[in-house]
């Protein structure tokens, strides 16, 4: 700050030291004045000069100053009090566009609610038809036919289901409802929900749960499970996905492997990142790199940790490992 300051009134910094030399000049030309007292003069207008400036800098400082630490959140009620007719100046302008910025920043919020809104609206209308769809898709007799209209089908449904929850990932925490929740039926009804897929690609599913429960949120474990279980389908082709439980330090595990194509190391730093859809396949346009990425948002609204195993070529684990049931409670008190 001193620095801009001093950058600031180098104007009259060389002003005062132009006469200063002027005057030492004159003296020095005309021998009726004392080189003495010119010399006096000048040593004590500096010293004058210099208590000057920081008499001046403490005063018109300390408001700009003030300014610079202010917090980013457009809350003008701790801008300092202006004094000087320029800082006046500066901070009514500075109110104007904080007033402006606020009025826009609702505006934006509200437009966005509005579309969210209207987006969930039509996400659910549009659930109607595909339901219908695939009571006509059940009746139909060629089964070639009826296995591909069934894979596609599914795809939608699984696409408007995870934008669904990315619109609602904003008010997770509010959404949460913490219970014990049965393992079995619910990793039973993600499979059978992609049962057509599977029997397309021609993959099974080998569970074995020693652990029967956990506490949770049904709903967005559903939604986690759900994902990393259409990513192990997604890569994998004639073999099956082992989906196990086990206790480890008061911990439940819960296990989804599959040997499909695995993941390079390079990329498993990033495939939580929002949009990331692998280095090596970079050009599966079906990827949209966001399936990973609600996963990871829920699991950290559970607190749940993900841990991730893969190699190219052999296949990847994907370790979800929940809180102790201490731990749990405490969360939920917290909620």
């Amino acid at each position: 700050m001193i620095g801009k300051f001093l950058n600031e009134r180098k104007s009259w910094i060389g002003l005062f030291i132009a006469f200063e030399i002027l005057l030492l000049f004159m003296a020095n030309l005309d021998p009726n004045l004392s080189i003495t007292s010119i010399g006096y003069f000048v040593f004590l207008s500096t010293v004058i000069f210099v208590l000057f400036l920081i008499i001046r800098y403490n005063r018109e400082t300390k408001f700009y100053q003030s300014i610079d630490e202010q917090s980013d959140d457009f809350d003008t009620s701790d801008m300092p009090h202006p004094t000087s007719p320029f800082e006046k100046m500066v901070a009514q302008r500075l109110s104007q566009q904080y007033d402006q910025l606020r009025k826009i920043e609702t505006e934006n919020r509200i437009q966005l609610e509005e579309e969210k809104d209207e987006l969930l609206s039509w996400i659910h209308e549009v659930k109607t038809p595909l339901s219908a769809m695939h009571l006509i898709i059940d009746r139909l007799e060629d089964r070639n036919l009826k296995a591909q209209l069934d894979y596609e089908w599914l795809r939608i449904h699984l696409l408007l289901d995870q934008q669904l929850h990315q619109k609602r990932m904003s008010v997770i925490e509010s959404d949460l409802y913490m219970e014990e929740v049965e393992l079995e039926p619910l990793i039973h009804e993600e499979v059978r929900a992609l049962r057509s897929w599977c029997m397309y690609k021609k993959i099974g599913f080998d569970i074995e749960l020693e652990e029967k429960s956990v506490l949770s949120d049904a709903k967005w474990l559903s939604f986690i499970i759900r994902q990393l279980l259409s990513n192990a389908v997604k890569y994998s082709e004639n073999a099956d996905i082992v989906i196990h439980t086990r206790r480890v330090n008061d911990k439940v595990t819960l296990s989804i492997q599959d040997d499909g194509q695995g993941i390079e190391s390079k990329d498993l730093p990033r495939i939580f990142d929002k949009g990331f859809t692998s280095t090596s396949a970079h050009q599966n346009h079906a990827a949209t790199g966001m399936g990973l990425y609600l996963a990871k948002q829920a699991t950290d609204a559970l607190h749940i940790t993900v841990d991730v195993i893969s190699s190219p070529e052999k296949g990847s684990t994907f370790n979800l490992i929940f809180p102790k049931k201490n731990d749990m409670v405490e969360v939920m008190t917290s909620y």
